[in-house]
């Protein structure tokens, strides 16, 4: 929608061509149906939140940021607000009038809309260009007198699902990846791609929930961490810290930090056992937790060890950690040895728990992978291998963490895409 906008606004004739029975279906569900639309951080500190190729975004980041996106959608009737973190929000809380935005620009501009319609192939055709001119002529019959022609392919246009043949002299792929299929998301921009020719990078699941070895977070199921702080390690070697909140599941682990930390996961230890510790007291050091502690045993010097930790956990934390920690839950308090004490403090700031891998596309918010880059031109999205085609969006090898910033790769890149069409 943000290319076929662009495109317009250059004076272009546009068709937006869609398979599903009406637009936005992926914006729709984002942000838990309140669409985190982009982050007001500083543009700079923008591409520290990418997680692969933020180099090769400067170009589109910073011809449309996330500045510029947050002035189009309040111009285009979607007044927008900001929380905690820099995610930007719709004052009304509702993905569905971002959707409304971005089509009542487009049916101002004159864009083409065509639902239920699905693009089966792209057509191309092979151009000749001699590169360059003979220099010297040897022999009329050597080889190497006369430089061989180039072949390069250009866009003509599209076949349907129908077969029918549509022509344009330029196509732009904004289709997405392959996570949330129900939405569409099929991976039809790979197979676009991989026909015509680019390459591809090894597509995977990202901003996606983790699987757990251990038995007690089934246990935990529906309870939600606030303020912790995760640290994710693979091979001995820390991958990912961050503090925030986390939700544990049936499978393992979720919420903002776990999406996260997923990107990071993904990325380095994909489909194998990583170490994930979560600090439950940030804010205290191990010195510090441990006079919290003594000050909690002592007012409770006479009660069980069961029954003294309620200001320390939430309800339904206290029977596993007073199982992890190895002390008998009858014990009084003031029986309880110093080691035992440090050893509890010690699995309080770092409660361990085994990754053995991460859910599926179903449950992925994006997917990691996609059109190498080094296929397309980041001036203006155009493919290098075919004249007239370009790429924008989840489709390319281009994710980041969560927070607004991959719908921001998506108005950026679609934006540079629509508006670098000759």
């Amino acid at each position: 929608m943000m290319a076929a906008i662009a495109a317009a606004e250059c004076g272009h004739q546009v068709t937006l061509y869609e398979k599903n029975e009406k637009l936005g279906k992926k914006i729709f569900i984002t942000g838990k149906g309140r669409c985190n639309v982009t982050n007001a951080c500083d543009t700079e500190d923008f591409f520290a939140s990418v997680m692969s190729n933020p180099k090769f975004l400067y170009s589109a980041v910073y011809g449309f940021d996330n500045h510029q996106t947050y002035t189009f959608f309040e111009e285009a009737g979607c007044p927008l607000k900001i929380e905690r973190g820099d995610r930007v929000f719709p004052v009304s809380d509702h993905s569905s009038d971002v959707i409304k935005a971005l089509q009542k620009k487009m049916e101002r501009l004159g864009v083409a809309v065509v639902l239920n319609t699905e693009v089966k192939a792209l057509l191309t055709e092979t151009m000749s260009e001699t590169s360059e001119t003979q220099e010297a002529r040897v022999e009329e019959n050597t080889a190497d007198s006369v430089k061989k022609k180039k072949k390069q392919c250009r866009i003509t246009g599209l076949k349907l699902d129908n077969g029918k043949e549509e022509k344009a002299d330029a196509v732009i792929v904004a289709t997405g990846g392959i996570s949330y299929e129900s939405t569409g998301s099929t991976g039809d921009g790979y197979r676009f791609a991989e026909e015509t020719g680019h390459n591809m990078v090894e597509t995977k699941p990202s901003l996606v929930p983790l699987n757990c070895k251990e038995a007690f977070c089934k246990e935990l199921m529906g309870l939600s961490l606030k303020n912790v702080e995760v640290t994710l390690n693979y091979k001995g070697k820390e991958i990912f810290r961050e503090f925030g909140e986390m939700l544990f599941t049936h499978f393992g682990v979720s919420g903002p930090l776990i999406l996260s930390a997923s990107c990071k996961y993904v990325q380095k230890a994909y489909k194998e056992q990583a170490e994930l510790f979560i600090d439950l007291k940030p804010a205290l050091s191990e010195e510090q937790l441990d006079k919290r502690i003594l000050r909690d045993f002592e007012d409770n010097k006479n009660k069980a060890f069961r029954n003294a930790l309620g200001g320390l956990f939430p309800t339904k934390l206290i029977p596993v950690m007073i199982n992890l920690s190895g002390i008998n839950p009858d014990k009084k308090v003031h029986e309880i040895t110093k080691e035992e004490r440090k050893a509890f403090v010690t699995l309080i700031k770092k409660l361990p728990i085994t990754v053995t891998g991460c859910r599926n596309y179903n449950e992925a918010i994006i997917t990691k992978g996609g059109v190498a880059v080094k296929d397309v031109n980041p001036s203006t999205m155009e493919s290098k291998r075919v004249k007239g085609l370009y790429f924008a969006g989840e489709v390319l090898d281009l994710d980041a963490v969560t927070g607004g910033f991959n719908l921001q790769i998506a108005w950026s890149t679609g934006h540079l895409a629509g508006s670098s069409i000759e």
